[in-house]
């Protein structure tokens, strides 16, 4: 019998990395710190759990609109119009499981066999599956890494080819906790507008944002609305990861194609959850703004402490759960001292290289998914081991295809 289909087959294989090597320890007993894990550490509001408790009193509990409750729809271009300056109508709103799914559809809608698709270096890694499934191929252009990970018109404009179809991006940046400008973004809009391409746009870490650092979704530049899909989730901002509750907008012409994908592989998302999320978008914004305000002080505890330990520096993160500090100085490759860290000190954070070649040399450490106290005795921990370890000879790095869920 033959198994699997050969577009699995095929296809990268999912890789969770350090997650991976750290249940180890956990199903040990060992006392780790995961740092790791792009997931928030708060629990849910209140009120957006009510919301979905209320629902399921009241009966929501059957069949609903294929593209997502009519209500929410309606919230969710009311919140469109206010934060990201972006004017869909509800039936240019498609609600989806997550992030993941929405993205998902976009490819398989968007995407044929041997089309090219453009990812900024360093990456997130799901979207590497994602578009093999689909047929594509995915193609790498990196980021300034001499300029703070900044976009670069010129590496992008180099990648692209008569079969280029779709650049992907993801702003706030993860893993590297940029938030571009509306001046890099317009790189990619000038050269999706010049060759026809797709953009798809990742901004669930929109509300994310620190300091003066202002979002600004690319569907909002001149021209960009009829050739950008971008993809949303309730999954960070409102702590909402278990949901599993996003959405995704596109022009009018774009959106039957992406409905045929999501009428196909889940009819339509779970219809009391989507109660608890319009209560996030219509209700009280204090506790998300509160919970971003937590992201921020521990950020600050991570960085003042990576900044004093030697051989490693870590620009602020201008936005998202993270911080990507260079640790080139040290001597270590990224695979191995995410592993000696992890056996050594307990913390668990995930190696530079997981992102593609540009994330070598740096770590991805997530301030968001823990507490205060656990990230502040995470550094004590890695602060420890950097004044202690022996510098080892480089190594080369372990290049794999791995991802966490949006």
């Amino acid at each position: 019998m033959k198994w699997p289909a050969q577009r699995l087959s095929a296809a990268s294989k999912k890789s969770f990395g350090m997650f991976d090597e750290a249940s180890k320890l956990d199903a040990d007993g060992v006392d780790l710190i995961h740092l790791e894990f792009g997931r928030p550490h708060a629990d849910t509001p209140a009120h957006i759990k009510e919301a979905a408790k209320a629902a399921l009193d009241a009966g929501i509990v059957h069949y609903g609109d294929f593209r997502g409750t009519l209500s929410f729809r309606q919230a969710l271009a009311e919140k469109l119009k206010d934060f990201n300056r972006l004017d869909y109508g509800p039936d240019e709103i498609l609600v989806t499981n997550g992030l993941t799914h929405a993205s998902f559809a976009a490819f398989m809608a968007a995407i044929d066999p041997g089309d090219e698709v453009i990812l900024l270096d360093p990456y997130y890694p799901q979207h590497i599956a994602k578009t093999e499934l689909a047929g594509g191929r995915v193609v790498i252009a990196g980021l300034d890494k001499e300029n703070n990970f900044s976009i670069s018109k010129a590496a992008i404009a180099a990648k692209i080819t008569e079969r280029t179809r779709m650049i992907v991006l993801v702003n706030p940046a993860n893993p590297t906790g940029r938030v571009y400008s509306a001046q890099e973004l317009q790189h990619i809009a000038d050269l999706a507008i010049e060759h026809d391409l797709l953009v798809l746009s990742d901004e669930v870490y929109e509300y994310i944002t620190y300091g003066h650092a202002q979002h600004v979704s690319i569907a909002s530049l001149p021209r960009m609305r009829e050739r950008t899909i971008t993809c949303f989730a309730f999954t960070k901002a409102y702590s909402m990861d278990g949901w599993r509750i996003g959405y995704l907008t596109a022009d009018a012409r774009l959106m039957p194609a992406i409905l045929r994908i999501t009428m196909t592989d889940v009819t339509h998302v779970n219809v009391f959850v989507q109660e608890g999320a319009r209560a996030a978008v219509e209700g009280p914004q204090d506790a998300m703004r509160a919970m971003v305000e937590a992201d921020r002080r521990k950020r600050d505890i991570v960085v003042q402490a990576l900044n004093q330990m030697p051989g490693v520096f870590c620009a602020e993160p201008e936005g998202t759960i993270y911080a990507f500090p260079d640790i080139s100085g040290t001597g270590w490759a990224s695979d191995d001292l995410a592993m000696a860290i992890l056996t050594e000190a307990h913390v668990v954070v995930e190696s530079g290289s997981f992102y593609g070649a540009g994330g070598e040399g740096h770590l991805r450490v997530c301030f968001g998914s823990e507490s205060e106290a656990r990230v502040t005795e995470a550094m004590e921990r890695l602060t420890r081991f950097f004044n202690t370890a022996e510098q080892p000879l480089r190594k080369k790095p372990i290049s794999n295809i791995k991802g966490d869920a949006q």
